[in-house]
């Protein structure tokens, strides 16, 4: 689908309240139905997970945008934790593989729309640097659409983008019910 008309702009959801991937998933999606290529880098997560002895997709996101044409995701992280004090050099290892894939992207030009998932928090933990995160926003192609996501922002990212919408928690049933995570809503 031709869109002359469209000027991508820089996107970031950020603060501690929860929808920040749900939100880039509904413009993802809002967009991939208007025909447009998106694809979906998310760091720090993994694919599959192993609950109760079993191996499942590990973020139902995952499985869903598999049926959306044009809509592709890709994790590049593993199912442990990242260790904010001291990441493993893995974890540092995949994060610098989802930085390179959103480079080799945007170099190519293979989507309309990049969505950069937790990017803000693998910046936090040091697993790539600001300048790296930067340096994406200026190699953005202006025809691109760049969604970052996750706690932490910082305000270099902040000032560089043209949106920026800080989730903030007024009541979350995690703390005020002591509800775990639930399949279909948080993973």
């Amino acid at each position: 689908m031709d869109f002359p008309e469209r000027i991508g702009q820089v996107q970031v959801y950020t603060g501690d309240g929860k929808g920040k991937t749900t939100c880039a998933l509904g413009a993802g999606l809002r967009a991939a139905g208007h025909g447009l290529r998106v694809l979906m880098i998310c760091f720090m997560k993994a694919k599959v997970a192993e609950r109760d002895g079993e191996t499942e997709v590990n973020y139902g996101e995952f499985s869903a945008v598999e049926q959306v044409p044009n809509f592709d995701v890709m994790p590049v992280g593993r199912l442990d934790w990242v260790d904010k004090e001291n990441p493993d050099p893995i974890d540092v290892k995949l994060a610098q593989d989802g930085l390179e894939l959103a480079h080799d992207a945007l170099r190519k030009h293979s989507c309309d729309v990049i969505i950069l998932d937790e990017i803000n928090v693998a910046v936090e933990w040091n697993l790539i640097s600001l300048e790296d995160q930067l340096s994406l926003i200026k190699e953005k192609p202006s025809d691109v659409e760049m969604i970052m996501t996750g706690r932490y922002a910082h305000s270099e990212v902040i000032e560089a983008a043209d949106l920026v919408t800080e989730m903030r928690e007024v009541k979350h049933y995690y703390s005020s019910e002591r509800v775990q995570a639930r399949k279909g809503f948080e993973f």
